[in-house]
């Protein structure tokens, strides 16, 4: 069987081609959203296309970190290892959505509200209401903002501009962007309707596939660096082990 290549010429074509990429990129997008609010068609609309909006970008950014580690794992999926870039930034630009519906549907602009704090007439000040609410708001936050980032960078102009080395450590950003995003979504998934005074709806039908999700992520990243490590590992001589046997 033929090696793919970063040389091959479809390998080529496929990253030079990046109207390509970004319109498969935007059905898929397009796509994960209109099954996940199918999924969660008997919540009320806000909360439909709010979760169906963060579903989708969840998957996308698991994406964007999956396919590096199975690029090295098969060589094959080298051909699709220019779709990384996109990936992410649509995963980006289903957050930002994500976090619209949340300011003008949820909170309705009340910045506090978001943080977990809720007015009280009586006291005439705000309240500490739901603090897990507002951690896991302040968490998505800064993976939002960490995920904006890493998109208005993910381009060779500038990668040109910061350079490789500035480029690539900048572009590690999405480690910590992927449990920042991994640790807000769990919270509302298992943790935000438990509390005594609200009621508990039916359990997310995706609880089970986001730890699946999760899951499948850490063992190919972890499955690539086992690989990475033991390729590079070079026996040593006799005379290297004559060196250091003890005496």
């Amino acid at each position: 069987m033929k090696t793919v290549t970063v040389h091959d010429p479809m390998f080529r074509r496929l990253s030079r081609n990046v109207l390509l990429r970004h319109g498969l990129m935007a059905l898929l997008s397009a796509g994960l959203v209109l099954i996940f609010a199918a999924i969660h068609g008997e919540w009320s609309p806000m909360h439909r296309w709010n979760r169906a909006l963060a579903d989708a970008s969840l998957v996308l950014v698991a994406l964007s970190m999956g396919l590096g580690p199975l690029a090295r794992l098969l060589r094959p999926a080298v051909l699709v290892l220019p779709y990384r870039r996109e990936s992410g930034i649509y995963g980006c630009l289903l957050a930002l959505a994500h976090a619209g519906i949340i300011l003008v549907g949820w909170v309705e602009w009340d910045l506090m509200r978001l943080f977990g704090f809720e007015w009280n007439p009586e006291l005439l000040s705000y309240v500490m209401f739901q603090h897990g609410f507002g951690l896991a708001n302040a968490i998505g936050i800064a993976a939002l903002l960490l995920a904006v980032l890493l998109a208005t960078t993910s381009s060779d102009v500038a990668m040109r501009r910061l350079g490789v080395s500035g480029w690539k450590f900048l572009q590690m950003g999405v480690l910590p962007l992927w449990w920042l995003s991994v640790a807000h979504v769990a919270y509302f998934l298992f943790m935000h309707f438990l509390s005594f005074h609200r009621a508990t709806p039916e359990p997310n039908p995706l609880q089970y596939w986001f730890v699946g999700l999760v899951v499948l992520v850490l063992g190919l990243r972890l499955a690539a660096y086992l690989k990475t490590i033991g390729g590079r590992r070079i026996p040593e001589s006799q005379d290297e082990r004559a060196k250091h046997a003890p005496i």
